[in-house]
């Protein structure tokens, strides 16, 4: 399978399975098995390495997904909030912190299911796995903040357009894409964990007691003289009413998401949506575009294939501001722009952060932005500015400027040095190629 297969089942197909099994599954055991969707509790049986696991795991984790969450829902108000830089430092720094505790919590949590024997007793393969899970999701985490800096930044420009794409029933992958690998596993990772929510002590999530904020105070008294002596605290029973209430809030969710039509609208992105003849026409014509599209493309590929030297422009046309898009022998886009002394200076649109296309137009410092997520690169250098997300400067590459007998009258080597000179009287006739050697180890 191609790439193109392999991220669709990944982040479009997976992703609706996951959230529609979730749903699904959240429900029927809740209403089938009330009694099994709980933490499942093991305080009495080990209650040390408990309190020194789970509290430190609960606040990070739950900070954490506030985190991921607000972009979500306000990537306006976020991206105001973290173009300012103290600010987008704090919360990277918070991010660091939260992580790390969730990792020490998440640690003693598995270590305490491995050593302790009576822990051991009501511990299933599932809770381990879900342990390993989560601790692999933490660490890809941390990762993908190390390698991408600044990701509080971004994130609105790639993650949120793609989870927006997934609620609207119009799923685009792109947006993803071309993100680093360790950053697509940890967006499939995700995806894992809501998949095995009905089938783990993860449902306990929907049993939130909300119901103890209404309940009429209750004090509890220990008439056994041990317990009294030992001043234990402990909760009385959970009524009838009390699983009631907390699995009518779990059904009220999910009946909530199925009400707006999300079940309808995976049906439709699986079978097939019910189309008008309008529909169908233009359904039509969008296919058609995406194959003249990729026909294009193909026709590209060939000609690298096939020719050592690439037109990129005739001399004259370039500018020294406003660069002209080309596309190079490894299919990427690229920049001409035209230099001080007359001659070309080519150099490579993919941004060296995430891969985004850059801008074409250079300021009055002669910098092309890239828009993804605000790196500024000099065209005579291919640098980038200091503070940027983008750490790596972008390529400069080679070129070669032919007349029209297809001599050569000036070229830039890999080495970077450039060779030969235009006369005045080539200026009009002369051609800027690039070369398959330039590309070729």
């Amino acid at each position: 399978m191609n790439a193109t297969v392999i991220d669709t089942l990944f982040y479009i197909v997976l992703p609706y399975l996951a959230v529609l099994i979730c749903i699904i599954g959240s429900i029927y055991r809740i209403r089938r098995e009330p009694m099994t969707y709980s933490s499942l509790s093991s305080q009495f049986l080990e209650a040390r390495g408990l309190m020194w696991g789970s509290l430190p795991w609960h606040i990070g984790i739950t900070l954490i997904l506030l985190g991921h969450v607000i972009p979500f829902l306000f990537p306006g108000q976020w991206n105001a909030l973290v173009s300012n830089k103290p600010v987008l430092l704090t919360i990277e720094c918070l991010g660091y912190g939260l992580s790390a505790l969730c990792l020490f919590g998440l640690v003693v949590l598995a270590a305490r299911r491995l050593v302790s024997s009576r822990v051991q007793k009501v511990t299933t393969g599932m809770d381990m796995l879900v342990l390993l899970l989560l601790v692999f999701q933490v660490i890809l985490g941390m990762m993908t903040a190390m390698s991408a800096q600044y990701g509080s930044l971004w994130c609105t420009g790639t993650t949120v357009p793609y989870l927006w794409s997934l609620v609207t029933m119009t799923p685009d992958v792109s947006y993803i894409q071309d993100l680093p690998h360790v950053m697509k596993a940890h967006i499939l990772g995700a995806w894992l964990i809501v998949l095995l929510v009905p089938f783990s002590r993860l449902i306990h999530m929907f049993s939130v007691p909300l119901s103890y904020l209404t309940r009429p105070p209750q004090n509890v008294i220990w008439t056994n003289p041990r317990h009294e002596k030992d001043k234990a605290e402990t909760f009385a029973k959970d009524d009838a009413r009390r699983h009631f209430i907390k699995a009518s809030c779990g059904v009220l969710g999910g009946i909530t998401l199925l009400s707006i039509g999300a079940l309808d609208k995976i049906g439709q992105f699986f079978f097939g949506p019910r189309l008008s003849f309008n529909e169908e026409t233009e359904l039509m014509e969008s296919k058609l575009k995406r194959l003249e599209l990729t026909a294009e493309q193909r026709k590209l590929e060939v000609e690298r294939r096939e020719n050592e030297f690439i037109l990129v422009s005739a001399l004259k046309d370039l500018d020294p501001i406003e660069g002209k898009y080309f596309i190079d022998y490894q299919m990427q886009p690229a920049i001409a722009f035209k230099r001080e002394d007359g001659l070309p200076q080519l150099i490579s649109a993919k941004c060296t952060h995430l891969g985004c296309t850059v801008g074409n137009k250079a300021d009055n410092e002669g910098k092309i932005l890239c828009p993804c997520h605000v790196s500024y690169f000099d065209i005579k250098t291919g640098v980038p500015n200091q503070g940027a997300p983008a750490e790596a400067p972008l390529p400069i590459l080679g070129w070669v400027v032919l007349n029209p007998k297809g001599e050569v009258l000036a070229s830039r080597e890999k080495s970077g040095e450039i060779k030969g000179k235009i006369n005045n009287s080539d200026l009009d006739s002369a051609q800027v190629f690039i070369r398959r050697a330039d590309f070729t180890g």
